[in-house]
């Protein structure tokens, strides 16, 4: 039986949390999503946002951080834990979750640009880089 025709005659919402407790953990994808209101959907191989792939568990415990905004002395006293149990446990939930680098290491042209910023080449180096050979 499909998970969403049971919401869906039920007419209950269906969200991340109802979800979550469905698949138990299991990988899932959403093959379709709807937006609500205008009768669009589009259908395809959609994985979920990372925090809704995190355990029930886990995602009661980011959103408790980010609401203490990012305070472990709070986190603490909300779950009655203590500093290095919820270093911890951050640790164990960074670890499920890729995240974009801020700061990447500079592609070939924007080197170029950066060096010629600097004064460490001139305008027609830099060109003759951004070129490449002939």
């Amino acid at each position: 039986m499909n998970y969403e025709l049971v919401a869906e005659s039920k007419g209950a919402r269906v969200d991340w949390q109802e979800l979550t407790d469905l698949t138990r953990g299991q990988p899932f994808v959403v093959e379709r999503v709807r937006l609500v209101g205008s009768g669009v959907a589009v259908e395809g191989e959609f994985e979920p946002p990372q925090l809704a792939q995190l355990s029930a568990d886990d995602q009661v415990f980011v959103a408790a951080f980010v609401r203490a905004h990012g305070s472990i002395k709070e986190m603490e006293r909300i779950f009655g834990v203590s500093y290095p149990t919820v270093k911890s446990r951050l640790k164990r939930i960074a670890e499920q979750l890729d995240f974009v680098d801020t700061d990447p290491a500079p592609t070939g042209a924007a080197d170029v640009v950066d060096r010629l910023r600097r004064g460490e080449i001139s305008a027609r180096e830099a060109l003759a880089e951004l070129e490449g050979p002939r």
